[in-house]
């Protein structure tokens, strides 16, 4: 397998590889130019999503500044909306279901590392997918961290540190988040 594929896969790779330092920086100069487009038309910028991730549905809505790895990992449906200054670390599939609404400076974040030490002196990393339903709602500030399921319906309070799988419907908050009664 190539480190490309090894990364796809989740598995453990060297992210300084030739062909996924070219992916990288091919989403750089994407974001230069679609962080540039905040003054612009709006159908101008959905095109620049359509180019620049792995699918974009209907109605989507992305506030520059926006930041991810790859751009090509990430899956939006249909008028999903994320607000200003979100970052995705896309190394592995991201996906945001039909609706979902996402605040200012959420963090969405497949990357993880070895808990080995000696690993991660390798300069090794993995990552692990993230599912995002539909319909939910991402308070400002929060993290999902990598392998995160968010079930359909859910939301997530502002500044919450989402480690876990979060149930359709639930309503989760805090630093781990845990869930609450609605």
């Amino acid at each position: 397998m190539t480190q490309k594929q090894r990364m796809l896969a989740g598995e453990l790779y060297t992210a300084d590889d030739p062909e996924i330092a070219a992916d990288a920086a091919r989403a750089a100069a994407w974001m230069v130019r679609y962080n540039a487009s905040l003054a612009g038309d709006a159908a101008d910028r959905h095109a620049l999503l359509v180019e620049g991730l792995g699918q974009v549905g209907e109605g989507v809505v992305v506030r520059p500044p926006f930041h991810c790895d790859y751009g090509t990992n990430i899956h939006l449906g249909a008028r999903v909306f994320l607000n200003f200054g979100c970052v995705i670390l896309d190394v592995v599939r991201v996906e945001i279901g039909a609706g979902t609404q996402i605040g200012p400076g959420v963090q969405i974040l497949t990357a993880d590392h070895p808990r080995d030490p000696s690993l991660r002196a390798q300069g090794l990393e993995f990552g692990r997918p993230i599912r995002i339903g539909a319909n939910v709602w991402i308070g400002g500030g929060a993290l999902i961290l990598p392998g995160v399921t968010i079930g359909d319906d859910a939301i997530i309070g502002a500044g919450s540190v989402v480690t876990r799988d979060v149930t359709p419907g639930a309503t989760v908050v805090g630093n781990p988040a845990r869930p609450v009664a609605r």
